[in-house]
């Protein structure tokens, strides 16, 4: 894995180098200079774990609104050419997105001051999906976490942990997915989450950030949201609502997480990608 990381940054940063290079000799310093020629290690393949964002977003059920994309031009100009080009507005916690932790912890770190190396890294997938299937308001324990070291090898610091409960089958149906679709409503969502024991158990293990298949870290009935308040609290971000996690083995993939860079933000709209060995 690490081989891997370290092939991808070389590349990375050989390419970008190249291209400087290259750019400079003919006079062409545009930032987009030469990105194409990036190459990911061969046999190398990459997974979104993003949700798109559309009207069929799922956010929070307090939530005032969801997400608007409203046509600024779509079509032929006066010009005679084509362009189009969109408004955006949303809340900031929905779809796959991030948590920040100033979002339940003050005085800590705000969306765009999260280090990127919270962001990107080796990435563990710990599978809850059977016990969650018996029980919508599963909450993962500490007992899961060791037991998944004892099967798949110690989680070391700044890995970033992915719980699969499965739930990702139900988006974007948002009764199946949250237990309840009233609008303005919270108080009766069923979905998994992960528990206190485990949480504390992961800032022990000093990880880099966690993320989940379902709305929340913590499990639909909370009512102190105790998880996000012990992960947070540690400045260790949440990633929600991420997608594709069955695609994803135990151990062996690079996360990259990179979210909308909102200064002072408590979270916002994250595109989430693995990439897998050969």
């Amino acid at each position: 894995m690490r081989t891997l990381i370290s092939t991808v940054i070389l590349l990375a940063a050989h390419s970008a180098g190249c291209a400087a290079e290259q750019a400079g000799a003919r006079g062409d310093t545009s930032a987009g200079a030469g990105a194409s020629a990036v190459r990911l290690p061969e046999g190398a393949r990459l997974v979104d774990l993003t949700y798109p964002f559309d009207d069929k977003t799922i956010y929070w059920p307090t939530a005032t609104t969801g997400f608007a994309h409203e046509t600024v031009h779509h079509g032929k100009t006066e010009g005679g050419y084509f362009y189009s080009a969109y408004t955006l507005c949303a809340p900031e916690h929905g779809g796959t997105h991030l948590d920040a932790p100033i979002h339940f912890a003050e005085g800590k770190t705000t969306a765009d001051a999260v280090p990127l190396s919270r962001l990107v890294g080796s990435a563990v997938v710990v599978d809850v999906s059977a016990a969650a299937s018996r029980d919508s308001d599963y909450l993962v324990t500490r007992a899961d976490i060791e037991a998944f070291e004892r099967a798949h090898g110690a989680i070391e610091p700044r890995t970033i942990v992915l719980i699969r409960t499965g739930w990702g089958a139900r988006w974007p149906d948002k009764k199946s997915y949250l237990g309840d679709d009233r609008p303005g409503h919270a108080e009766a969502l069923h979905f998994p989450g992960i528990g206190e024991d485990a949480a504390r158990a992961l800032v022990a293990r000093s990880v880099g950030a966690v993320g989940i298949d379902t709305a929340s870290i913590d499990h639909g009935p909370s009512k102190d949201f105790i998880t996000h308040q012990v992960l947070l609290g540690a400045d260790i971000p949440a990633f929600e609502n991420v997608a594709s996690m069955e695609s994803l083995p135990p151990r062996g993939a690079l996360v990259i997480a990179l979210p909308m860079k909102i200064r002072a933000g408590s979270g916002g709209p994250l595109r989430i990608v693995a990439v897998l060995p050969r």
